[in-house]
């Protein structure tokens, strides 16, 4: 983390913090709230929480995919920041799309938490009863449980981390998988069973909470500067530069996971197809600003991905 830090004021800056309602957003908010006032000397005061109800949390009905994409956990939260009604945006990066406007800055990224999913409902994906039903929206967890599970069947289903535990218990899934991150921060210990980052690689930048802010606003930028964690950032801006040259979307079934150590990435990256019937594989090291080996990385997964994984991105080859 940067150590630099402004001193205490007796007059408090009074920095709007956007942040979407649900559960999880709230307590990510809060987490960047803290450390913003320990790094400057603020009192809680000092950092309003503005909570916005975004589009992707009033439709839950159907795959985010199909309504929308990862717009829908930002636009409300961007027009509000465009309009200057708040100073900065708390997102988790994870559902930030890849491609953002010109106008916005990726102001810091908060050290990371565990980037690993939760099974709930099996004590392994190996141990999951055959022809289970299997629920998830995301294109990257069902493609990665059917190619270990093919005798399983997916079904859709979103929400919060309390709406999703609701569906299971009411029998509408036999399993599920949630983040571990989410249920960290929402002090839920014990539920579940981590998954092994060599057997189940995550999403791009999952358990990483990012905070945006204007270009311009030069004082912001300054503010969130003391809260930004060099590793994370890393970490975060690698697995984002692969989504973009793949020209991966909410469909394209994908799992990254990068890991940064002495200003070196290691990166693990595979694509599926979305019935898991065909993937592809690639591990690099590099340095940590070397985002022209990220090219590389996605040049080569496409060169070797079948059809039906290829068709879905669009990214150079």
């Amino acid at each position: 983390m940067n150590e630099a830090s402004t001193p205490a004021t007796s007059r408090p800056p009074n920095m709007r913090l956007g942040t979407r309602q649900s559960p999880l957003a709230m307590a990510q908010a809060e987490e960047t709230r803290r450390r913003l006032c320990a790094a400057h000397g603020w009192d809680q005061s000092a950092v309003e929480l503005v909570p916005v109800r975004a589009s992707g949390d009033k439709i839950q009905d159907r795959p985010l995919a199909d309504i929308g994409g990862k717009a829908l956990w930002t636009k409300e939260l961007d027009q509000w920041l465009t309009e200057g009604h708040i100073d900065a945006a708390v997102h988790s990066m994870k559902d930030v799309e890849t491609l953002r406007p010109a106008t916005f800055a990726i102001g810091a990224i908060l050290p990371r938490a565990d980037r690993r999913d939760v099974l709930i409902g099996a004590s392994s994906i190996r141990g999951i009863p055959p022809g289970s039903k299997i629920g998830t929206s995301a294109p990257r967890r069902a493609a990665q449980l059917l190619l270990h599970r093919p005798d399983c069947q997916i079904v859709g289903i979103r929400g919060n981390v309390a709406t999703r535990l609701a569906k299971l218990q009411a029998g509408e899934a036999d399993v599920t998988f949630l983040a571990a991150a989410g249920l960290e921060r929402l002090g839920q210990h014990g539920v579940g069973t981590p998954l092994s980052l060599d057997e189940w690689v995550p999403a791009a930048a999952q358990g990483a909470i990012g905070v945006e802010c204007r270009a311009g606003d030069e004082r912001v930028i300054n503010w969130l500067d003391a809260i930004n964690d060099t590793a994370s950032q890393a970490e975060v801006l690698a697995d984002r530069a692969l989504l973009e040259a793949l020209g991966g979307t909410c469909h394209s079934p994908i799992a990254v996971n990068s890991e940064y150590q002495d200003d070196q990435i290691a990166m693990r990256a595979v694509l599926y197809s979305p019935d898991g019937a065909n993937h592809v594989e690639a591990r690099a090291e590099f340095a940590a600003t070397d985002f022209a080996a990220v090219k590389d990385v996605a040049r080569d997964l496409l060169a070797r991905a079948t059809v039906n994984i290829r068709m879905h991105f669009g990214g150079e080859g």
